[in-house]
């Protein structure tokens, strides 16, 4: 990779909330303190199968979790502690009875895991019917600009062709004027209302609403936009929504931001998630901007990343400054 390109790597698996809390086991000599007092926690409980050691091993993976362990890092701890006080020769009997007791240990220091894992499935639940009632509560305005107020402009048509009708020749000009303005109106409140909610996508699906999207943001801005990729059949109407709604507001980015000429939008689907790449050739931007949220116009991500939080997606963005922006955005086709 060239080295003036800088790498930013945004992992929208947590909620950009998310705080890590600094606890006792922060480097090496903390770590070994950590396995040491596991090791005696899970001993105490091979012996005794008592409450008191389930809440230490509870409080030691609180403490691991606090500090940004996994659990695969916890799975390691336990298997190398077990492996340490397992005694050599036991009977079938005994050595069932000790590792279930293991296990039962294990679990309980996973307590603070999975809960974070509940609370983070609830949130993102949430998140997911929260941008679903807003894309119907868009859908209904997107009806009704263009049904109820396309309807009262064709009654205004009407009106000012019969008041046309009955002018003289010299007098029509300036209502003549005003069915022009009139047609930019109706022009202008279909756009809002394709914005809105695109029925194309609903009809359609993704690739179509893209091009539409890009054909009306490339008049606008003149730019040069160009949509190409395949997604073999149509996707879940959740994922189409927010691949719609990244690159609309990834457009908007470029269109205010970027002061590029040329955008290129990919579409990939594999087996497991659909990838987008959005590449422009504009001014680009550091990397540190984006991660302390400052920076000269800032680029809008809040938008996508709760759209990618609510659906386990990932971005990546690549750019640096007179050398472009790409975001690569994966989404997984099954939570």
């Amino acid at each position: 990779m060239n080295a003036e390109l800088s790498l930013l790597t945004v992992d929208l698996d947590l909620p950009s909330s998310t705080q890590v809390i600094n606890y006792p086991f922060g480097g090496d000599a903390c770590r070994d303190e950590l396995a040491d007092r596991y090791q005696a926690a899970l001993q105490e409980h091979l012996a005794t199968e008592g409450e008191r050691s389930l809440q230490r091993a509870c409080q030691l993976g609180r403490s691991a979790f606090a500090n940004g362990w996994g659990v695969l890092e916890m799975a390691a701890l336990h298997h190398k502690a077990l492996a340490s006080v397992l005694p050599s020769e036991l009977t079938p009997v005994k050595k069932a009875r000790i590792l279930k007791a293991a296990a039962d240990f294990f679990l309980e220091s996973l307590v603070s895991f999975e809960m974070s894992h509940r609370g983070f499935c609830e949130a993102n639940t949430a998140l997911r019917r929260m941008n679903e009632r807003l894309e119907e509560e868009a859908k209904r305005i997107a009806h009704a600009l263009h049904d109820d107020v396309g309807q009262l402009v064709a009654l205004v048509h009407i009106a000012l062709q019969g008041v046309i009708s009955e002018l003289p020749p010299s007098a029509q000009p300036p209502v003549k004027e005003v069915v022009g303005m009139l047609d930019q109106i109706e022009e202008r409140v279909r756009c809002l209302s394709h914005e809105l909610r695109p029925t194309i996508l609903d009809h359609l699906g993704l690739l179509p609403a893209l091009q539409f999207l890009a054909d009306g943001v490339s008049k606008r801005a003149e730019l040069s936009i160009r949509v190409e990729g395949f997604t073999d059949g149509r996707l879940a109407p959740s994922v189409e929504t927010a691949l719609y709604r990244i690159v609309q507001e990834a457009l908007n980015n470029v269109r205010r931001h970027a002061r590029a000429t040329r955008v290129r939008i990919k579409v990939r689907r594999e087996e497991k998630a659909v990838h987008c790449c959005i590449q422009d050739d504009g001014v680009g931007f550091e990397a540190g901007a984006v991660l302390d949220g400052k920076g000269e116009g800032g680029l809008g991500l809040t938008g996508i990343r709760e759209r990618l939080d609510a659906l386990g997606g990932m971005l990546q963005i690549l750019s640096a400054s007179g050398k472009g922006t790409k975001l690569l955005i994966t989404v997984p086709l099954s939570n």
